[in-house]
């Protein structure tokens, strides 16, 4: 109970600030008060509008957005967003353009489980659905699960995107964006052992901690500093009474959002300084590039506490991935039996996240896989949102990716023999 009752403690804060600036944003607000303009009152206003806001964001999963889209024959085609595998957990949607042939590339994008939801990657489904067949895993929020639905850690989510690649076959392009990448690893490496039919084409890994010891960063060192004790103790509570998940153990997405702002809590809370004055001034919209950015920043999931836990163990403490040690369900998945899936790895020259160098580790680690199938690009002056959606991702990394797709897109033969240049002309791993 004590644990619920600090979950409840901070949902009746959230719940009372939005209160709080709805309150004010109403008061400030009266006609009559028009009658003698006040610049204190504007403020108030203001600053009831930018807070009732972002509390109540704190809560609401962001909608995809992505309505319409034009195709070649010039006609606005309806995306149809439709679920193909449903699990208790985790679903795959598909982003279908109704009326459009189907596009010979498909991707499978694995959005990360690391505090908010696969709106994340909103900006990456938006450019690749232009000449791709979208597919994306959309993890659901932990306190919406009931406690009947069982456990989820590494183990389980590994084994979520194993059957998310089966489904999709062999004709599969996998790009795991950040958190995902040292299990998109394994999963690929679990299919190449148990069903290499299934194996996809090629696995991008985009930002991920493969080596998280390999260039350390304040994210490492704080899961290095801790024990699994104080983790589990500070960070871990029960899902109040409102929530079909009542009584799960998890990682609540408004403590996770709390770590977010503190890592950056000088340039947020001059941000939305900024965005009060903006709002008082009448300088603001709805869909100003501030409330785009927080909208989305803002909406935080819960997580399971054995997949938080077994994260910071496994994958940032022993380094499991790291060392080519990580078992599933008591069975070691060996990345040396990845042969035929073409491995390219993509970081930013200035991700303070997961650093250059824990991701390239990847193509190390894959030592069956000849120097042909393996590639990476270190992207100068990107940081980590950037190598996904920013300009980065725009201008250079998606032609670069889809290229890398393009070579790599033929049904591997089993007696050819390894190509004499890399699988991609940029930075091939040696």
């Amino acid at each position: 109970m004590r644990h619920m009752a600090s979950y409840d403690l901070m949902e009746t804060m959230r719940n009372t600030n939005q209160w709080l600036g709805a309150s004010a944003l109403s008061f400030a607000s009266y006609p009559m008060f028009s009658m003698v303009p006040n610049p204190a009152l504007q403020w108030m206003a203001a600053w009831g509008e930018v807070t009732e806001r972002a509390y109540k964001r704190m809560v609401v999963k962001p909608d995809w957005g992505i309505r319409t889209f034009t195709c070649e024959d010039g006609k606005d085609h309806l995306v149809d967003i439709e679920t193909v595998v449903e699990k208790p957990f985790g679903d795959l949607l598909h982003f279908n353009i109704a009326g459009r042939a189907e596009q010979p590339r498909k991707i499978l994008l694995v959005a990360p489980m690391s505090g908010h939801y696969a709106t994340l990657l909103r900006a990456t489904v938006k450019s690749l659905i232009v000449d791709n067949e979208v597919y994306i895993t959309d993890w659901h929020n932990a306190r919406d699960i009931p406690v009947s639905a069982g456990k989820f850690d590494i183990e389980d989510y590994t084994l979520y995107l194993v059957d998310f690649m089966k489904h999709l076959g062999p004709e599969t392009h996998v790009v795991a964006v950040c958190q995902p990448a040292p299990l998109a690893l394994a999963a690929t490496a679990y299919l190449a052992e148990e069903e290499p039919d299934a194996q996809p084409r090629t696995l991008t890994l985009i930002g991920g901690p493969i080596d998280p010891d390999a260039t350390p960063t304040d994210v490492t060192d704080f899961g290095n500093r801790v024990t699994m004790g104080q983790l589990e103790e500070t960070m871990i509570q029960r899902v109040g009474f409102r929530h079909k998940g009542v009584g799960r153990s998890v990682y609540p997405g408004l403590l996770q959002l709390t770590s977010f702002i503190s890592m950056n809590a000088d340039r947020h809370s001059q941000a939305f300084q900024d965005q009060i004055h903006r709002v008082a001034r009448g300088e603001a919209s709805d869909n100003d590039a501030h409330n785009r950015f927080y909208d989305e920043y803002l909406a935080v999931m819960d997580m399971t506490a054995e997949f938080y836990l077994t994260t910071v163990d496994r994958i940032f403490k022993k380094r499991e991935i790291a060392r080519n040690v990580f078992t599933v369900a008591g069975k070691q998945v060996d990345i040396g039996k990845i042969t035929k899936v073409a491995v390219k790895t993509v970081e930013g020259a200035n991700d303070d996240i997961s650093a250059p160098g824990q991701c390239v580790a990847a193509l190390d680690l894959c030592t069956g896989l000849p120097d042909s199938k393996k590639a990476s690009h270190l992207e100068p002056g990107a940081g980590h949102y950037g190598i996904f959606a920013g300009k980065s991702w725009r201008n250079n990394i998606r032609p670069l990716v889809l290229e890398f797709m393009n070579a790599n897109s033929g049904a591997p033969k089993a007696d050819a023999k390894p190509a004499s240049k890399p699988a991609n002309k940029n930075a091939a791993a040696k």
